[in-house]
């Protein structure tokens, strides 16, 4: 056989393990394929409403930068801590019933917020307005604190061995194109019936997840699937407990890996680069929006989101190049990789660079970041998964609030509203912020030997 026939077998391949992904989306059980359904389009309804929830808050209910930025970061930071709370309620009462619990304490939570203006007839922070915005977002981060743990591990009953890892990045990269999909979506809405006019949108496509899993995800869809991949649990058989519920509350505390330093390291290390997903609504939608003119100014949505669309092209496809990575060293290039966009800023706002700042930040991303999600998953005691899922994203929960805290201020000094885009100064902010991202990598690697001492190689 010839170099070039070697080379064309390679390339063919190559592009088989690339797409293969692309075309099993379509051929799995219908129970999975409701999950992912459910899940593209809670990724369209929650990063949507993410992008605009700042100039919500300073449009409607005239709050500042410095004001809205810490009520975003209550909404994303919630979410976040409720998963440590309410992460093993899919433990409990099964995948079908925590699913529907979740869309539909959200699906109330937005409407709240939608109507919030009009309730409360005032403005200003801590108006009445405010205060039922606030009780809407509280009913989000309920339903959302429900909700990714359930859709986990469904993911992980689901699949069995050979597709797990697809299994995930496949429920990764799902989210992220329906957080894409506000970029078509949102900018004429918005042109026409203001922000108020998208959440009512938003509220639509809730209702729609709630039809999805109620009529795919039935008890007989789950059986089937669960039988298909030779799990001897039913969704019947989770929520009937094999002990006093006090004995597996109990249990669940006695088993939190509070003494697993390796664990609580790898997962708090991670913090000053996931600040870079805090700024994608913290600072982004802002920043593309005043400090650019033209079509990005315009249409900043579509931009604020490429992330998504580029992480569900390259999440499978890198998933399937480097499945036999070992987890931590892919955590180590991939936190390299995006700790380095934000670098590229600093160069100052130019659409060009902006572009490969998103590719960038993207590529280093999917290097990593569904690698993490598996492994938690999959170290988790098979009765535990939502709850270790709700436990390592308790860091994710301090960087939304972190971020938060201090991005409000950045924004006001170096990239206020109501000055010209020339009369910005950005690129400052955007090195404190890289200087910040580039600590996880660097911890990673002088962590490595001792780090990898805890590591089994399958993870």
């Amino acid at each position: 056989m010839s170099d070039t026939q070697n080379q064309t077998g390679i390339i063919r391949q190559t592009i088989n393990e690339v797409t293969t992904p692309f075309k099993d989306l379509f051929k799995t059980s219908k129970a999975l394929f409701g999950i992912n359904l459910s899940y593209l389009l809670e990724g369209l309804t929650y990063f949507g409403m993410l992008t605009l929830l700042a100039l919500f808050f300073n449009q409607s209910l005239k709050l500042t930068d410095i004001q809205a930025s810490p009520m975003v970061g209550f909404l994303t930071g919630g979410i976040t801590i409720a998963m440590l709370f309410l992460g093993a309620t899919v433990d409990f009462m099964g995948i079908r019933k925590a699913l529907l619990i979740a869309l539909s304490t959200m699906m109330v939570g937005r409407i709240i917020v939608t109507l919030s203006p009009l309730i409360g007839g005032d403005t200003g922070m801590w108006s009445n307005s405010h205060l039922i915005a606030m009780g809407g977002i509280v009913g989000i981060i309920i339903g959302y604190g429900i909700y990714q743990p359930a859709c986990y591990t469904a993911v992980k009953k689901l699949t069995n061995a050979k597709t797990s890892a697809m299994g995930y990045a496949m429920l990764y990269a799902l989210m992220n194109l329906g957080g894409f999909l506000p970029g078509f979506i949102s900018p004429p809405v918005r042109d026409k019936f203001g922000i108020s006019g998208v959440f009512w949108v938003y509220v639509l496509l809730t209702f729609i997840g709630i039809i999805v899993v109620m009529f795919l995800l039935t008890k007989a869809s789950l059986k089937k699937a669960l039988d298909e991949n030779q799990t001897i649990e039913i969704e019947e058989k989770e929520t009937k407990a094999e002990a006093p519920l006090k004995q597996r509350i109990f249990n669940y505390a006695k088993r939190f890996p509070y003494n697993d330093y390796r664990f609580l390291f790898f997962i708090f290390i991670l913090i000053p680069v996931q600040t870079l997903f805090a700024h994608n609504w913290l600072t982004l939608p802002q920043y593309c929006s005043r400090a650019f003119s033209g079509v990005v100014s315009e249409y900043f949505e579509f931009f604020v989101n490429l992330n998504p669309i580029f992480i569900f092209i390259l999440t499978p496809a890198i998933a399937a190049l480097t499945s036999k990575k070992h987890t931590y060293k892919m955590m180590i290039y991939g936190t390299i990789v995006m700790a380095s966009a934000p670098f590229l800023l600093v160069l100052g706002p130019n659409t060009t660079i902006l572009m490969l700042y998103i590719i960038v930040l993207t590529i280093g991303e999917a290097m990593w970041q569904p690698r993490f999600l598996q492994w938690v998953a999959e170290i988790a005691p098979k009765d535990m998964t939502g709850i270790y899922m709700g436990l390592g994203q308790f860091p994710w929960f301090l960087t939304k609030v972190l971020t938060s805290f201090y991005s409000g201020w950045f924004l006001t000094k170096y990239c206020p509203t109501g000055v010209p885009p020339q009369a910005t100064h950005t690129e400052f902010m955007w090195l404190i912020y890289g200087f910040i991202a580039i600590a996880s990598p660097v911890g990673l690697i002088l962590a490595r030997k001792w780090m990898l001492k805890g590591f089994k190689e399958q993870h």
